[in-house]
């Protein structure tokens, strides 16, 4: 945007003058009334420049926001429907009366996006997903024998040792974890960005600074010298000075963006939240079916640890009529929808990164952006701020403690802006919960209990960009049934399980064919 020039037209004929207040004393046809209203003209112009360019930014970045922000959460929802369908087409009404399991995980998964371990802990969530598949996958299988809640509890407490998922929770676990808390740390990121540069826009020029544009924009005209403009290093030295708070934002804008950079790069890498998220279906699938081909061994295992169960009337059934109906078709990338909003992850962070790039150093290089092009003139033959000559005085550098001897704002370089100081302190804060998501932790709330040790691989190496058995170190928590009294025949459980080497997964749909009959 340009900067207003009024047009002075001068309808009496210039004098001398001594009244003027701004203005160099002398041959001038300004009086100190049309001296005011040009003041009051040079505060708008000189906010002008500086509100399109923030809004610009603004622009750019509330866009980007929503994009990512869309592209999330369209690939939850084509992730769950495409996990019904497959269900729903494998096992029909067995799934169907188990759905709300699935349901449930990502009605939990959308809230954590939505709303961070403040609503959700993920680790808990994932956990109590596998503990209830289990649960039920178990009494299906073994629907001759009925089973009590402190049974079901010992089965549950020895999950770790009997893997009846194979490595599935645990690998699944960290892989959404990591992909989750970099995504949804990244679009908070995104979000920041306009906010920020709202605020720190809406500072307002100080008296002195206005003053200071007063003369160097408007002062030309009052000597009859409508066209002149005023000398481009003239012009740094009012800028820097009026913007002096606004580039001491500079440093940590500057590292928050770096720290932006590179959380995008693990959005690229082992963070992508769409390769993680899109084949979950076929992840969970996977479990279903070590459970399937293990059910018999995991199930001897278990009476063996926990106690001979108690047969019931469906015990007189044949060995056939417990046999699971159908196995999961093969992965078909094909059958499979290949972008969610209409784009990808590749697409939306190659973009962005390239937007993240360009906004460096924003701040401190406003006052170039805004001295630059037909606002200002070259050479001899402009504006110095008494006449038209060329301009002597050092150009200062930016910031506030480089204008303690600025030739034309007076700046109290003891008195920082509050505001803009709060913005540092916002930024600062940000690029910290940015960085831990770059490990995979999640330390964006104080009531996280811990989140930011436990969540993600704490992988920070470049052996990060292979999917390596060193991220799926970590214990997956054990659902606590609180209140449910201990079975007296789980004593000697830990021996007789510790030991085993079983994947006893997938059968939440299994025996469901049973009651289905």
């Amino acid at each position: 945007s340009e900067w207003v020039w009024v047009s002075c037209a001068c309808v009496c004929v210039c004098e001398t003058a001594a009244h003027l207040k701004v203005c160099p004393q002398g041959f001038s046809c300004c009086t100190l009334e049309m001296e005011e209203k040009l003041s009051q003209q040079s505060r708008t112009d000189l906010k002008a420049p500086v509100s399109q360019l923030s809004a610009n930014l603004q622009s750019t970045f509330t866009q980007r926001h929503q994009h990512f922000d869309k592209f999330f959460k369209e690939l939850l929802s084509n992730a769950e429907k495409s996990l019904n369908d497959m269900f729903v087409r494998t096992y029909g009404m067995m799934y169907v009366k188990n759905a709300e399991l699935f349901k449930h995980l990502f009605y939990n998964l959308r809230r954590y996006y939505t709303s961070g371990a403040t609503a959700v802990h993920l680790d808990a969530v994932l956990a109590d997903f596998w503990a209830e598949l289990l649960e039920r996958m178990f009494r299906l299988v073994n629907v001759q024998y009925e089973f009590s809640d402190s049974y079901m509890e010992c089965v549950s407490r020895h999950t770790e040792q009997l893997k009846p998922f194979g490595d599935v929770p645990r690998k699944l676990r960290l892989q959404l974890t990591r992909a989750f808390v970099a995504a949804r740390t990244f679009t908070l990121g995104l979000a920041l960005i306009p906010d920020v540069a709202s605020k720190v826009s809406a500072v307002s020029a100080s008296p002195s600074c206005v003053r200071a544009a007063m003369k160097m924009l408007y002062c030309p005209y009052c000597t009859g010298q409508v066209a002149l403009k005023p000398c481009k290093n003239y012009c740094l030295n009012v800028m820097r000075g009026c913007l002096a708070n606004q580039a001491d934002l500079d440093t940590e804008w500057n590292n928050f963006l770096d720290a932006m950079l590179s959380l995008a790069e693990r959005l690229e890498g082992p963070f992508n939240f769409e390769s993680v998220i899109d084949p979950i279906d076929v992840k969970i699938s996977d479990a279903i079916m070590n459970m399937q081909e293990n059910s018999m061994q995991v199930s001897q295992k278990v009476f063996q640890g926990c106690g001979p169960p108690k047969a019931t009337a469906r015990s007189r059934r044949s060995t056939k009529d417990s046999g699971f109906p159908g196995r999961f078709r093969p992965y078909s990338p094909d059958a499979r929808p290949t972008t969610a909003a209409g784009t990808n992850m590749d697409r939306l962070v190659t973009d962005v990164k390239k937007k993240l790039k360009h906004a460096k150093k924003f701040w401190s290089t406003l006052p170039d952006t805004v001295c630059a092009g037909d606002r200002v003139a070259q050479g001899d033959e402009c504006w110095n701020g008494t006449a038209k000559s060329r301009y002597e005085s050092v150009v200062l550098g930016n910031g506030l403690a480089n204008q303690v001897s600025n030739p034309h704002v007076e700046v109290d370089i003891t008195k920082p802006d509050v505001l803009i100081r709060r913005q540092i302190t916002v930024l600062r804060e940000m690029t910290s919960w940015l960085k831990a998501a770059h490990s995979g932790n999640d330390i964006t709330t104080d009531s996280e209990e811990g989140s930011g040790d436990e969540s993600g691989s704490g992988c920070d190496s470049p052996s990060c960009d292979t999917d390596k058995d060193i991220y799926f170190s970590t214990t997956t928590p054990v659902r606590s049934r609180v209140g449910k009294p201990e079975d007296k025949s789980s004593g000697s459980v830990q021996q007789g399980l510790c030991s085993l080497p079983l994947v006893l997964a997938g059968l939440v749909l299994a025996l469901l064919a049973l009651y289905a009959r």
